[in-house]
């Protein structure tokens, strides 16, 4: 074994270390828009009578917002458990083509390692790790890890605080802390922006999303907008 040999593994490892720290450096601004989002889910599933320790658990198994929050508004009593995971597994559902859409960034590691790394993805780090990935032409695990992990921990700390302190603040919608996630919606939306054309699918997933959210009760809108979505561009690169 030669000296380079040697060296091999601590090089890599100060690499995997700094793209760690450099993801985690990207994710901050996102956190900030977090963490009141967090905040008003936590505080809503106190209202529902989950335990601080409850809100942490499922907020940590299940790491997407938006299922969240459809399984706290259908939250009663007794639990319409059925009800609840059709909804979640509903609005989930988008995780299964944003993972697709990353899997041509993921050849270069063993499933040992991306399949982990993927239990952690959530929009923002998804859109995050897309676009560097697209800058590399392969996504950077430790990049990723570093988005993530930060945004998870973020995620299941400030919801399980919201839970704590969301009873004696009252309402934290009240405050507009709800329009936090619109925010970051927007802020990621910008940052994967290729001008007008490439943009007409999204606008068909705006509408067909909107025309479902008002016309039919549940969380259909969600997989309807997807699907037009995906419809919508497929034609329009044949056209």
């Amino acid at each position: 074994m030669t000296e380079h040999d040697l060296t091999l593994p601590a090089i890599a490892g100060k690499h995997d270390y700094h793209e760690f720290i450099r993801g985690a450096q990207a994710a901050l601004p996102v956190l900030l828009g977090l963490v009141p989002f967090a905040l008003v889910l936590g505080a809503q599933a106190a209202h529902k009578g989950l335990s601080v320790y409850e809100v942490a658990l499922m907020t940590g198994l299940n790491f997407g917002g938006g299922s969240e929050f459809a399984a706290i508004e259908l939250w009663s009593s007794p639990v319409q458990v059925l009800v609840i995971v059709a909804m979640t597994l509903l609005v989930n559902s988008r995780h299964l083509l944003m993972g697709a859409t990353l899997a041509p960034y993921l050849h270069h590691l063993p499933l040992s390692k991306a399949l982990p790394a993927l239990f952690f993805m959530c929009d923002e780090s998804w859109a995050m790790g897309l676009a560097d990935s697209r800058l590399r032409a392969r996504l950077s695990l430790a990049y990723f890890l570093g988005v993530a992990l930060c945004l998870w921990l973020t995620w299941v700390t400030c919801t399980a605080l919201g839970a704590l302190i969301g009873p004696t603040l009252g309402d934290l919608r009240s405050y507009g802390f709800d329009m936090a996630f619109a925010a970051v919606f927007l802020v990621l939306l910008r940052g994967m922006w290729r001008g007008l054309h490439a943009a007409v699918p999204w606008l068909f997933s705006l509408l067909t999303a909107a025309l479902f959210y008002l016309l039919i009760p549940g969380g259909w809108y969600v997989l309807a907008g997807t699907l037009a979505g995906l419809v919508s561009a497929y034609l329009w690169a044949k056209s």
